[in-house]
Formats: structure tokens, sequence, C-alpha cells
């Protein structure tokens, strides 16, 4: 599937069935993470895959908008080192952009858990805490995302969107 195809078919996928994802096809997604592009090149976003039903549990649990993460098949979490990059916050979305459009092309869905919560010091030091201890990750990190993926339990209708002119400018502001 081309990029604007996945762009186009991308849709927020929360139920999933029950069947595994193949190695192989981990191996791409990872392979998307990877390649995503970076500020100056520099490796401030890393990546965690899960695979493990108890700890998909534990990670649902971070917020209540995240319960469909105990019927994903894995799941991408997306952490940053601040230090490495002013740039963290973009790369970490941006590879969460990347892998979601990947796992469009290759038939799966899926959605978006927030985890950093730029509004909220005090809510995202929570979130982040329960995933580091889950997953061992350091303090100096920060944990962005948890993108949760499977095959999706039923087709989503086709997206409502805004009129383009509402959002898409040229040359200028409302022109």
């Amino acid at each position: 599937m081309d990029v604007l195809s996945a762009i186009a078919q991308r849709r927020e996928i929360t139920r999933f069935k029950p069947d595994p994802v193949p190695r192989e096809v981990l191996d791409q997604l990872a392979r998307a993470l990877y390649l995503a592009p970076s500020g100056n090149n520099l490796p401030s976003r890393e990546f965690i895959l899960v695979e493990g039903k108890e700890t998909l549990r534990v990670l649902a649990s971070v917020t209540p908008y995240m319960r469909w993460l105990e019927e994903a098949a894995g799941a991408a979490v997306i952490i940053a080192d601040p230090h490495v990059s002013k740039y963290w916050l973009q790369d970490a979305s941006i590879a969460g952009g990347f892998l979601w459009l990947a796992a469009v092309s290759l038939g799966l869905g899926a959605a978006w858990g927030a985890v950093y919560h730029a509004e909220d010091e005090a809510e995202s030091r929570r979130r982040e805490d329960v995933v580091r201890r889950a997953l061992d990750i350091p303090d100096s990190y920060r944990v962005v995302a948890v993108l949760g993926f499977g095959y999706p339990a039923a087709e989503p209708g086709p997206k409502e969107m805004i009129p383009m002119e509402r959002v898409l400018h040229r040359e200028r502001y409302g022109s």
C-alpha cells in the first residue's frame, strides 16, 4: 500500500481480534520506528515493543482512556531522552506517526495512547511512572506514548473530516 492510501485509511482502532501479529510483521513495524526521522539525526527517541498480555494490562491502566490496550496484540512504547535533543517530543511523535502508517499498510489497526501530558506535569509524571516501573525505563527518559496495534475487530466507517479549506491555507493565513 502506498503512503497516501495508508494516510487515507488510518483510523483509531480500539477493538482488536485475538490474533497475534507474526514476527515478520513486528520486524517491519520495528523498522518503521527505526527509520523515522529525528532532529539533527540524533537518537532522542527509543522504543520498547511489548507483546506480553500481562504487561499490556498494566499499560492499559495508565489512564482510563487506554483500556483498549488489553485487547491489542502488541504495543510500541515510545520514550525520549530530553538530554539528547531539544526536539525529543517532536522526534517521538513523528516516530509514532510512522509506526501508525506502517501498521495500516500491513493490515493492522492502531491507536495512540498519550502518556506524556504537556499541560499537567503531576499527571504526566504519574502516568510515566506506571510505564517506567512496568518496563524498567530510566528516570531520565520521558514516556511519550503507547501505540497499541493488532488486527481490527471491525472495519471502521469513513472519517468525518472538516472541510479542507478550514485548515489549509495557501501562501498566507486566511487565503
